[in-house]
């Protein structure tokens, strides 16, 4: 990907709102709304930019980036490593980033099973035999379901200032239409895709003719790729090698997912306690003269755990006070959607919670000392 090329410097006979290396983030993110790919790649990932924009769709659980320029990578991968955040709120889904350092022409077994391969202004910086490789790998050995290529439309550089032969002085070619969609063409007959052509950067009024300013074919897969072939493709050893990686705390780790379970449950029963609390305090100055009020309100709580705990206990689902403890049933407590959500079942919010909280000698319900609420009142 090269974003920081001249287009963010054109003015005067043209100017890109947002600037056109969003516009082609934007369309990546877009497809990724469509087809809710699990896993997806970029090749010619450089600064990282367009991995980080997709980090934050929930639908992705694997993300890989690809350069021949390590250095790149390194300055900006930071960005990819979870933020403290993650950590005190993991994420339902798992996600797991990596960046790979290599060339597009060799084949590595880490880049096989991806639904979704960007190549985001790549091909025309590739030599003439990466490129004739590039095909190859991606289509042919990666076989993913689905391949973006965007590159350079040479017929709308004329409403360019400052072009003269390509946009880039890296670029080794830049592609018309017509050169493009050949080659995408014969790309998909050979690996049995279909291909889409679009683009983003559209012309001034006047000038619809020469297209959009960036070319873009989507590539479909038309049959899915059979493990044996992709097996059959695999080569014995691995040849990227591998800069940068990070796991993300997820909900799908037994450990993350009991913290936010215990995190939750207690937080939940919390709240149900205090509410209990106050309504039987609520209650006890209705009956009672204020001026006649004791300075420690359990007497009170005594006065109505007896009777209410036998209704309570009875129904299973209701909180209760007896003595100096507040009892707040798991029942209660799974009810809740969160934590519902969260455990799925009730035998795993026993299970998740077994040890780390505080629990009443059948197992049934939270227990909360309120000595201390006493003598803060």
């Amino acid at each position: 990907m090269d974003k920081n090329f001249q287009e963010e410097q054109f003015t005067g006979t043209i100017k890109f709102t947002p600037p056109l290396y969003k516009q082609r983030y934007q369309f990546i993110k877009d497809l990724v709304g469509k087809y809710k790919p699990k896993k997806v790649a970029d090749l010619g990932c450089a600064d990282c930019t367009l991995l980080w924009m997709l980090k934050f769709c929930n639908c992705i659980e694997v993300l890989a980036g690809l350069d021949i320029c390590a250095s790149v990578m390194k300055e900006k991968m930071h960005r990819l490593s979870p933020l403290p955040g993650d950590y005190l709120q993991p994420a339902e889904r798992s996600l797991t980033v990596t960046l790979h350092h290599g060339s597009v022409a060799h084949k590595d077994p880490c880049m096989l099973g991806f639904d979704l391969v960007t190549c985001i202004e790549l091909i025309e910086h590739l030599e003439q035999s990466e490129l004739k490789k590039f095909p190859e790998v991606v289509f042919g050995f990666m076989a993913p379901s689905i391949v973006v290529i965007s590159t350079p439309n040479s017929e709308f550089n004329p409403l360019l200032p400052g072009v003269t032969l390509f946009r880039h002085p890296d670029h080794k070619f830049e592609w018309s239409r017509a050169q493009f969609q050949s080659w995408a063409l014969e790309t998909a007959r050979r690996y049995d895709y279909s291909v889409e052509f679009t683009g983003v950067g559209h012309p001034v009024t006047g000038m619809e003719k020469v297209g959009f300013c960036t070319q873009i074919g989507v590539f479909v897969r038309k049959y899915p790729q059979t493990t044996e072939s992709a097996q059959s493709e695999k080569p014995t050893e691995a040849v990227y090698k591998t800069v940068f990686k990070a796991v993300y705390p997820s909900l799908k780790d037994e450990k993350y997912l009991q913290n936010a379970v215990v995190s939750e449950v207690i937080f939940t029963a919390q709240i149900i306690k205090q509410s209990l609390l106050d309504r039987l305090m609520s209650e006890h100055e209705e009956y009672n003269d204020p001026t006649e009020r004791k300075s420690k309100f359990q007497p009170s709580m005594n006065r109505f755990s007896e009777d209410l705990g036998k209704t309570l206990v009875e129904k299973s689902m209701e909180p209760f006070v007896n003595g100096n403890v507040v009892y707040i049933p798991l029942t209660t407590i799974f009810s809740f959607p969160k934590v519902n959500r969260l455990c799925g079942t009730f035998e795993k919010l026993r299970k998740l919670i077994a040890g780390k909280v505080t629990l009443s000698s059948d197992g049934s319900a939270v227990m909360f000392n309120t000595e201390h609420e006493n003598e803060e009142n």
